[in-house]
């Protein structure tokens, strides 16, 4: 009974290891039979497990490479998941460096009448495409998938590029079971090892011997040359590590977040140091000083700023009679936003240069604003380049030179900083674009000395609206709108419509406010950029309000009153990111139909969230016939904390329901 007590005990240990390799082509019919996940029923997919491995192969042409495998098993539970049947997989590739993306297994597996069947990858499922100038991507697009089915992949990416490991990210927005990653380092390399998100990995260290041999050749003679070979054997420490989480839940979407990157649990590697035997040690990213000093000494970054003989007769002729600082910076940024045209490239480092895309009218960010530092800098003001980090790149929470993507322009006048940014035709000083406001840039000085600059906005962006309405005993209401947009809602404004005809912008306040009919329209001013954007429009809007009884019962804020809570879930793990700090005030007049006036009022209000976070203004008032309401919501911080999530929700709750409360008239 002991023996055979062991041997149950032995196979059951068996069974358990075996299930734990989470190898691909291991599908059992359990899984293709479960319908739903079992700590999120509403998951349209799962990732069973996700594997990633990274190491370095050696070759006596190119040195290093960076090789990374990826494995990943994913069940399908509703066509709400089918998108994870497809992969898309991006890859650096030019004429001097390029790497390579080879996808070695793919499969999808279905339960067909009992048993399991496979179906795999069709050539015609996979594609490789030019994405621009720098970029490719391989998609594959997995047949046969149902509700139910099981899809699996395998690709593996070799670099040239050693600097960066890829970011391997162990959660995402649907659950994950099991993901695991491992690096293996020779011992030259020392790098910088960081983590996002909540979730601690298991971490276990290995360390192993390895060897790489090197192959060098020797030629001798002097009439007839002979050429020899001979190979060294080099042995080396590897450090192994391997990183591993289990039952992550899924990313959910939650309002007001800038990227949900920042917060999913992932770790990225960035190289520090790099020691070869009998040579010196290359040191290159420990602090924020070494950072801007590399990136200052790029060939395509900190020379370009000294370049002026392109453009000093032309800003010469400029500020021909222009003396004071503030009126220089706006000749200079003015100039080189009309004259220069952003081809939408981001990066901190130049592609052609400052001289070719000043000549051609056209260049990436670095070169268009590289180019305005420096004719600032020309025109003997304080101007430096500010590193940025945009909001589709996460936050740069520590120091590497790989958690910039972007260049702006600061200027000091007066001891104060403008923020400039050239590429949008709508910025104006401290209005830049949107994607550049990620919470800090880093200031560069040409000393080599940097400091953690601010970039969200400090003064609230207004948008003021006053409508004037004529109700009728119909219940229908007549009226005239003006909206006014300030700061930046008139850098959104003027980005999202300018050019755009008055036809679509009618369109488009239809489909914002439903039930009202626009009948003329009219935009000032969104051309002078100093000015605020002025829109103006008639309406009408047949079903404002409710007749019961013989009672009429409105809405005071007509078309635009809130009826839902944007913040929903019970939990907030993420900051909330309004991008920037804003006011929207209404002033809003109804006239009451003849024969009607008013039975009862909202009460006003006047709410504050502690620290100074928001507030919430609301009056109303009646004379005679007219019904008078001010309504003023002010948000004084950008990113708010989510230890205040419980704040922010309730405040917008208590807000929307005031919004809610009916005026009721009543015939007289």
């Amino acid at each position: 009974m002991k023996l055979l007590q062991l041997i149950a005990l032995f196979l059951a240990t068996g069974f358990a290891a075996k299930a734990q390799q989470y190898e691909l082509g291991e599908v059992t019919k359990a899984e293709l039979e479960e319908k739903s996940h079992p700590t999120d029923p509403s998951a349209g997919a799962a990732i069973l497990f996700s594997k990633g491995k990274t190491y370095m192969t050696y070759s006596d042409n190119g040195g290093f490479d960076l090789v990374t495998e990826v494995e990943m098993k994913i069940k399908i539970y509703s066509k709400d998941g089918y998108e994870w049947a497809n992969k898309v997989i991006p890859y650096y590739s030019n004429d001097n460096n390029k790497e390579s993306v080879d996808i070695s297994k793919a499969a999808t597996y279905n339960l067909v009448n009992g048993a399991v069947k496979k179906t795999k990858l069709k050539s015609e499922g996979e594609f490789d495409e030019q994405v621009n100038k720098f970029w490719r991507q391989k998609k594959i697009v997995l047949a046969d998938v149902k509700e139910g089915s099981i899809v699996e992949y395998k690709y593996t990416v070799r670099s040239p590029f050693i600097e960066t490991f890829p970011a391997w990210t162990f959660q995402e927005t649907i659950p994950v079971n099991h993901s695991e990653y491992v690096t293996m380092i020779p011992e030259y390399f020392m790098y910088n090892t960081n983590f996002r998100g909540f979730y601690v990995p298991k971490v276990a260290k290995t360390t192993a011997t390895k060897s790489i041999s090197i192959t060098s050749k020797e030629r001798t003679g002097n009439y007839v040359t002979k050429t020899t070979f001979s190979t060294d054997k080099i042995e080396y420490q590897e450090q192994r590590v391997s990183y591993v989480l289990d039952r992550l839940p899924a990313m959910k979407e939650e309002s007001f977040v800038n990227n949900v990157l920042n917060y999913t649990a992932s770790i990225e590697h960035e190289l520090t140091i790099v020691k070869y035997p009998n040579t010196q040690i290359k040191s290159y990213s420990t602090n924020w000083e070494d950072v801007v000093k590399t990136i200052y000494k790029y060939d395509d970054f900190g020379p370009e700023l000294e370049r002026t003989g392109y453009f000093d007769k032309d800003i010469d002729a400029l500020l021909a009679g222009v003396s004071s600082p503030a009126e220089k910076v706006m000749a200079i940024f003015f100039y080189v936003k009309g004259r220069m045209n952003w081809n939408e490239y981001v990066g901190y480092s130049c592609n052609s240069g400052v001289k070719k895309a000043y000549n051609d009218k056209v260049g990436n960010v670095a070169e268009i604003n590289l180019m305005l530092t420096a004719m600032l800098r020309y025109a003997g003001l304080n101007a430096n380049p500010v590193l940025v980090s945009t909001r589709s790149n996460k936050i740069a929470l520590y120091p590497n030179r790989t958690a910039f993507n972007y260049v702006i322009t600061a200027v000091e006048i007066d001891g104060k900083i403008l923020l400039l940014d050239a590429t949008s035709k709508s910025a104006m000083p401290n209005i830049i674009p949107p994607r550049a406001i990620n919470w800090t840039g880093r200031l560069i000085r040409k000393d080599g000395t940097s400091e953690s600059i601010e970039l969200t906005p400090k003064t609230n962006a207004r948008e003021v609206v006053n409508i004037s309405v004529q109700l009728d005993a119909e219940g229908k209401i007549k009226g005239k709108a003006r909206d006014q947009y300030f700061d930046h809602n008139a850098y959104a404004f003027r980005e999202n419509f300018g050019g755009v005809s008055k036809e679509s912008c009618m369109e488009k306040l239809e489909k914002r406010y439903k039930g009202i009919e626009i009948q003329s329209y009219n935009i000032t001013d969104d051309k002078s950029l100093n000015k605020p954007v002025v829109e103006e429009y008639d309406f009408t809007h047949n079903n404002i309000c409710d007749i019961i009884g013989g009672k009429m019962y409105i809405n005071p804020m007509l078309f635009f009153t809130e009826t839902e809570n944007p913040f929903r879930q019970e939990k907030r793990e993420y900051p909330i990111d309004f991008v920037y700090p804003h006011q929207d005030k209404y002033m809003i007049n109804i006239m009451v139909p003849e024969g009607y006036v008013v039975e009862s009022s909202p009460t006003p209000v006047n709410m504050a969230m502690e620290d100074g976070i928001g507030s919430f203004k609301y009056n109303i008032g009646v004379n005679n016939n007219q019904i008078q309401i001010g309504v003023m919501i002010d948000i004084n911080q950008a990113i708010i904390s989510q230890d205040y999530y419980a704040t922010i929700k309730d405040f917008f709750q208590k807000m929307i329901d005031k919004q809610n409360e009916k005026i009721v008239l009543k015939k007289a």
